[in-house]
């Protein structure tokens, strides 16, 4: 392929198994959804406050410690240590609270407790700190399970078909620019997707997740959006007043560079469980629900899998049972493994690595040709 790109190989039973680039099958499986339920013990579906609670509190305390020892310790090292501990703090507090987003995230999808108010409760206070409008993000997250893989319904990280890309992506379809693009989209991509909806499904008209009349979202839904809205005012607030009492400098160093980190991984998360070469997407005329559910990936984030409650190494149990809790993703992901087969896909090459391979060959979508199932969209690079 172009740029130094690959094409991964076509499914086969006749080929070996175990390469990260072999293509899935996107064949109906020849299993049901029950059929994987029944292969999962059943515990693996019991919510406990008294089992996630402390997931949470683990979080924060870890998040304050942190917090403590940066504001009390740090203005004594000399300057050369504290050019040094200001960026450890940075990543040790970016990769805590982002453990703490998914947490919230579990509240989002019920399955942190069996009490409905108590998730959204939750969710929306640890949202708000991080400046995630929680109710708003809630509804759009639940139709992107919806419709997962879809190329017409799916809510975030929707591929364009080739017919769709700009003329002139194949000028910046080099190392430099796609370096520039993927620090841009890691440091930014968060807010741009929920002010404006880029990378999200196009709508008939201006798409935002602060506006409880945009297309989005069902008249049923609109005052919780206000109750988002709110509450990220309420935040906001919050951060002005300690601005002013402590200093901006202060407040970014404190809070604000570590949730660019948090935001930094959620996108960095989110692309690489559905952005892969070995995926396929579809159109209305091929895609069902089981499919696009199975049209995930399963990564390896080394220690951080634990720190971010294993929402990376388990995700594709996680699209066909969403309100299983995270303690146990990974059981019921052994559990499954040997139903789903060649269906399930795991890659375990390094994120940093996974990141820059997929910006350079993920570029648009597009049928095999000469192959009869059109409605069936692969990864393509070429121009």
């Amino acid at each position: 392929m172009g740029a130094g790109g690959r094409m991964p190989a076509p499914h086969s039973k006749h080929e070996a198994d175990g390469s990260p680039l072999q293509r899935v099958p996107y064949e109906k499986p020849p299993f049901t959804l029950s059929q994987i339920k029944k292969a999962i013990p059943p515990h693996c579906f019991q919510r406990s406050l008294f089992r996630s609670f402390p997931y949470l509190v683990y979080d924060l305390s870890l998040a304050f410690l942190f917090y403590y020892i940066a504001i009390s310790y740090f203005h004594l090292l000399p300057s050369p240590l504290s050019y040094i501990a200001w960026p450890v703090y940075w990543i040790f507090q970016g990769c805590i609270c982002t453990g703490v987003w998914v947490i919230a995230h579990e509240c989002g999808h019920h399955a942190f407790s069996d009490y409905q108010w108590l998730d959204d409760t939750v969710g929306l206070i640890l949202h708000s700190a991080l400046l995630v409008p929680y109710f708003s993000w809630k509804y759009s997250h639940r139709r992107h399970h919806s419709n997962t893989g879809s190329l017409e319904r799916d809510e975030v990280f929707v591929p364009k078909p080739k017919s769709q890309v700009p003329w002139y992506s194949k000028y910046l379809n080099n190392p430099p620019i796609q370096f520039v693009s993927l620090a841009v989209t890691l440091i930014l991509g968060w807010p741009l997707y929920l002010a404006f909806n880029v990378s999200g499904r196009p709508y008939n008209r201006f798409a935002c997740h602060f506006d409880p009349y945009g297309p989005i979202y069902s008249d049923r839904e609109r005052l919780q959006i206000l109750i988002s809205d709110a509450s990220l005012f309420a935040a906001t607030f919050v951060l002005y007043r300690i601005a002013v009492a402590e200093g901006l400098t202060w407040l970014i160093c404190t809070y604000g560079v570590p949730l660019l980190i948090v935001n930094g991984f959620l996108v960095m998360i989110t692309y690489l469980q559905h952005t892969h070469p070995a995926l396929p997407h579809y159109d209305s005329s091929e895609w069902d629900w089981l499919r696009g559910a199975l049209a995930t990936v399963d990564r390896d984030y080394g220690i951080l899998n634990k720190v971010f409650h294993n929402i990376t190494d388990t995700h594709v149990a996680h699209h066909l049972f969403s309100t299983m809790p995270h303690y146990h993703a990974m059981e019921a992901t052994k559990a499954i493994k040997p139903v789903l087969g060649n269906y399930y896909q795991f890659d375990g090459t390094p994120f940093y690595k996974a990141m820059w391979r997929e910006a350079k060959e993920c570029l648009y979508v597009e049928p095999d040709e000469n192959f009869p199932n059109k409605g069936v969209f692969w990864y393509r690079n070429r121009f």
